[in-house]
């Protein structure tokens, strides 16, 4: 099988996890890309999970780096009118991403890729996939050699794709 030709690119970005106590996710979650929207934030990679009594609700989201201090702002003031646990940052990440037609009729791409950067060492702090594109979050002191790892297993150098 073709391995599709693929562009590679990775961004800085800022981890956000946003916690609150709450039954009622719908208008939380709202609330909190309502408050980043107002304030021209934009997100990306966004992940929601519920602790297992389901009385917390954590959404987990990208924001460029130059978004931080606003981003955070928005959020800080959104916990405090809702009444949420807090806010909190992790600006030593970056994202890893590859784009190619029919990523999502390929799964040995993804499988292959998450294999490569975990026999790396590298871990994988958020995952997000669409139809062109394959995203991971890991820790922004490896993000440099993720790239490597990831053009060096799909042969992004190469003129034409090669057979896997």
């Amino acid at each position: 099988m073709a391995v599709p030709k693929f562009l590679e690119f990775h961004e800085r970005v800022v981890k956000r996890e946003y916690s609150c106590f709450t039954y009622n996710v719908n208008p939380t979650r709202l609330f909190v890309l309502g408050a980043l929207a107002k304030h021209r934030v934009s997100v990306d990679m966004i992940i929601q999970a519920f602790h297992e009594d389901r009385s917390v609700n954590d959404i987990t989201f990208t924001v460029n780096r130059s978004d931080l201090n606003t981003a955070r702002t928005a959020l800080e003031e959104a916990a405090a009118r809702i009444g949420a646990e807090g806010v909190l940052a992790d600006e030593d990440v970056a994202k890893v991403s590859i784009i190619g037609a029919g990523l999502m009729d390929q799964p040995e791409v993804a499988a292959r890729m998450f294999l490569a950067l975990g026999q790396a060492g590298i871990n994988i702090e958020m995952i997000s996939t669409s139809q062109i594109r394959i995203s991971c979050v890991v820790a922004d002191k490896d993000a440099e050699r993720a790239v490597r790892i990831v053009h060096d297993l799909f042969h992004l150098d190469a003129q034409e794709p090669r057979q896997s």
